[in-house]
């Protein structure tokens, strides 16, 4: 599948977060490509957008709506601009980026020789510098909170108000509680490091690591060095010493707390203070809480085979488990993985292997929403490399005669050269994906095969929250996007920025360029 707006490679998914609907103005209906039962097409020009001088990209597109924002350098200066509106001009910008409910954009500009941090347009105070990587919204979007220099001092900016001098910041922090209610961050001062929660300095270390609230934003844990050992502090109180820590969790009711733990060249899984049981490692990115809080998993190593341990107990050996590729069913009754057998793969379900294939797609495993069926992307054909998972998006080698397919609740279905964007209804009882075949692309509904195009936008593809009606990106010869809303198509744009995305009223809304304009177009299936 081919780039769409904005993307380095055509298998890069663009990021989206929430957003708010902005009220359409002086808006112009626009035919689309077939004018029998058609959705009506709704474009509002929102300003100019020239995709060569742009720079620092940002979008963020849900069932609310659709934004974008940009920079762009004129005559030695930054100028930003959101949904197509120009801002001020800087001397410097750092990257742009949106809250989590797409209301807000912040960035770092610099003017001078002074920082400072632009939020909605507003100028905060005047630094020496702003901390890059630091800039942070709260979960409600409501705060903003950074790092900022002054001299040869640091200190964390909370809501404009800058707190205590110190000589330097922890990286990763400051860091919001899931309700934005708390504040926690790691500072320096005499060679010493320590966590400062809601402006109380804690205990004295010689490093601090991963910092972390629960979810309820009422506890705080983080990993700390003292001498050559490291431990886990929570609220306050130093947990046993081990030789290193790492991958700290807490489950969903904050009331556990989990990390792997490192002990003479062995690792093993501390929940509760408690130490399980020594292997010979835990593979990353695996130790997770069940999502009803009651059960922990994660992978181990036991010489040159690899198993899951749910709750202390081995599940079957394998010579290989996927990095990441454990996902539970949304209510956390079923879990599902990769593992390798030799040179095969196989998904497991429950403990139960399923059918052998020569590979499984990175991230493709996934549950119904009723969390009763659970679909993957295998592939057919010899490949020379050892890992688990050996196709990704981001890094997709498919070899001559080799076919990839979908499998649903243990069926395979039809061959192709690549598949995409697997995904179900929000009632589960439909799924889609995007398929390649030759040189053409296009969009597998319930086994039905959509009209073929020279592309599909990758990540474009979306069905309505009813599951009745489905979206994507589709690209005809000669780079054009257009969106296809249930096999109508609408109007062709030179890109399509962001989206789309069905808003709450069924309303399909996207953001798209076209003779040097960037508009906003919504059309009603």
């Amino acid at each position: 599948m081919k780039e769409t707006f904005g993307m380095n490679t055509k298998y890069n998914i663009v990021s989206v977060i929430a957003t708010g609907l902005l009220v359409l103005a002086g808006s112009v209906n626009c035919p689309a490509d077939e004018p029998n039962n058609a959705p009506q097409v709704l474009e509002q020009r929102l300003g100019h957008f020239t995709h060569g001088s742009a720079f620092g990209i940002t979008r963020s597109c849900s069932i609310n709506g659709c934004r974008i924002a940009w920079a762009e350098s004129r005559g030695g200066k930054g100028i930003v601009f959101v949904d197509g509106q120009a801002g001020l001009e800087y001397e410097g910008i750092s990257p742009l980026f949106f809250s989590s409910d797409g209301k807000r954009v912040a960035y770092a500009a610099k003017k001078g020789d002074k920082w400072f941090v632009v939020v909605d347009g507003q100028i905060g105070p005047a630094y020496d510098g702003i901390v890059e990587g630091t800039l942070v919204f709260s979960s409600d979007s409501k705060r903003v909170a950074y790092a900022a220099k002054k001299g040869d001092k640091w200190f964390i900016v909370i809501d404009s108000q800058a707190g205590p001098e110190f000589e330097g910041i922890i990286k990763g922090t400051p860091v919001f509680s899931p309700d934005g209610n708390r504040v926690a961050y790691g500072a320096l001062k005499d060679n010493k490091s320590f966590v400062i929660v809601d402006g109380q300095i804690g205990t004295e270390y010689d490093g601090i690591g991963t910092l972390t609230f629960s979810c309820d934003g009422k506890r705080v844990a983080y990993s700390a060095q003292k001498g050559d050992k490291w431990l886990v502090v929570v609220d306050g109180q130093a947990g046993p010493e081990y030789d290193g820590t790492g991958g700290l969790i807490f489950n969903s009711d904050s009331k556990r707390i989990a990390y792997v733990a490192e002990k003479n060249n062995k690792q093993l899984v501390v929940v509760d203070n408690q130490a399980g049981p020594e292997s010979d490692g835990i593979v990353k990115g695996t130790l997770v809480f069940s999502p009803d809080g009651k059960r922990v998993i994660y992978g181990a190593w036991k010489g040159n085979k690899r198993l899951m341990v749910v709750n202390g107990q081995a599940d079957s050996e394998f010579d290989g488990i996927g990095d990441g590729s454990l996902v539970f069913s949304p209510d956390g009754k079923h879990m599902a993985y990769a593992a390798k057998k030799s040179d095969k793969q196989l998904v497991v379900v429950d403990g139960l292997p399923g059918p052998e294939y020569d590979g499984i797609l990175k991230d493709s495993l996934v549950f119904g929403p009723n969390g009763t069926r659970i679909a993957y992307v295998a592939r057919k054909g010899k490949d020379d490399r050892s890992q688990v998972v050996v196709v990704s998006p981001g890094d997709r080698v498919i070899k001559k005669g080799e076919k990839c397919f979908v499998v649903i609740d243990g069926r395979a279905g039809p061959e192709y050269e690549a598949v995409d964007t697997l995904v179900f209804s929000s009632d589960g009882k439909r799924v889609a994906y995007i398929a390649e075949k030759g040189d053409k692309g296009f969009v597998v509904i319930d086994d039905q095969a959509e009209p073929e195009y020279d592309d599909i936008g990758f990540g474009s593809l979306i069905f309505n929250p009813d599951g009745k009606h489905v979206a994507y990106v589709a690209i005809k010869k000669g780079s054009k996007r257009f969106v296809v809303i249930d096999g109508h198509l609408g109007p062709e744009y030179e890109e399509i920025a962001c989206g789309p995305v069905f808003l709450k009223d069924g309303t399909v809304e996207y953001i798209a360029v076209k003779g040097g304009s960037l508009y906003r177009v919504q059309s009603k299936p």
